[in-house]
């Protein structure tokens, strides 16, 4: 296994433990985020369970890299629909920023994981 596929699993699993429990447990910031963005409590609570399945799956993956691998893929989905979802809110760009950067971290999540399995 590559020592950044492990760092940047953890670092990630680490984040997104943090965010998907918040919006798990309807922490007051997440509840004003989903309103922003026009979106459900419920299908903010989603995308915090969609959080909290891919830190099960990035820290299992230092175990089998492959599954760790489809987790950062899954997060790279869930960061780009989250630039979007700020685009159309109207935010800021700066706003998109974080979402991008974490984007960009899960596709290196990816690269590593894929070239260590080679």
């Amino acid at each position: 296994m590559h020592y950044t596929f492990a760092g940047l699993s953890i670092g990630l699993a680490a984040l997104f433990a943090i965010t998907g429990s918040a919006k798990l447990l309807r922490a007051p910031w997440t509840l004003t985020a989903a309103r922003r963005l026009g979106c459900s409590e419920n299908a903010f609570r989603a995308i915090g369970a969609l959080e909290a399945a891919a830190v099960v799956g990035l820290l299992a993956g230092l175990l089998w890299g492959p599954l760790g691998i489809a987790a950062a893929v899954g997060l790279v989905a869930l960061l780009v629909g989250a630039v979007i979802a700020h685009r159309r809110a109207g935010d800021p760009v700066r706003a998109a920023v974080p979402p991008a950067w974490l984007a960009l971290a899960a596709a290196a999540a990816v690269v590593t994981g894929a070239l260590s399995l080679s």
